[in-house]
């Protein structure tokens, strides 16, 4: 009986579990779901964080910063392609969350971007992330990492760098960074 009974815990964990990471984190105003990273090759020294973050308020709010034990600096990015050139570019003054809305950070787009990992990051695993917002304050997050090749939760593929070209040496080329 208390096999069974062990194995009934085990078997109602593992069905919560995806759950607990789909609403990760969160204040009473601002949300965190579906968080993610990407598994790093190892040697790799940047790495970045993915997720939906939902503003409860009548008022805007702003992710102004965020950091993580697992690297030297955490920043806030906005990768774009402008006239067939990937940038990619800090921003300073943070993401705008709207009011009553959500903004999807995801491959291609904004990310939060971990620079000089200590460690690779490894699919299977997890990551600590603190969020800070201007007015919700600091939101502490476990992200699950996904693998390299993963385009969003829990999916695989090339993950927002469809339709780069390389170069003739075989690098990715048209990539800028600010």
């Amino acid at each position: 009986m208390r096999f069974l009974s062990k194995f009934a815990m085990l078997a109602i964990l593992t069905a919560v579990a995806p759950a607990a990471f789909a609403q990760a984190g969160g204040t009473s105003t601002i949300t965190v779901e579906q968080p993610w990273a990407r598994a790093t090759p190892a040697g790799a020294i940047t790495g970045a964080v993915y997720m939906t973050l939902t503003n409860k308020t009548k008022d805007q709010d702003r992710l102004t910063a965020a950091s993580s034990d697992v690297a030297a600096k955490v920043q806030i990015h906005q990768m774009s392609v402008v006239n067939g050139v990937m940038k990619m570019r800090q921003l300073v003054d943070g993401l705008a969350i709207p009011a009553g809305g959500s903004v999807t950070l995801k491959p291609g787009g904004y990310h939060v971007m971990l620079i000089g990992l200590k460690k690779q990051l490894i699919a299977g695993q997890t990551l600590p992330l603190t969020l800070t917002f201007a007015k919700a304050g600091n939101v502490s997050i476990t992200v699950p990492i996904q693998a390299i090749g993963a385009t969003q939760a829990g999916k695989g593929g090339m993950g927002g760098m469809e339709g780069m070209q390389g170069n003739e040496s075989g690098g990715m080329g048209n990539m800028e960074m600010k």
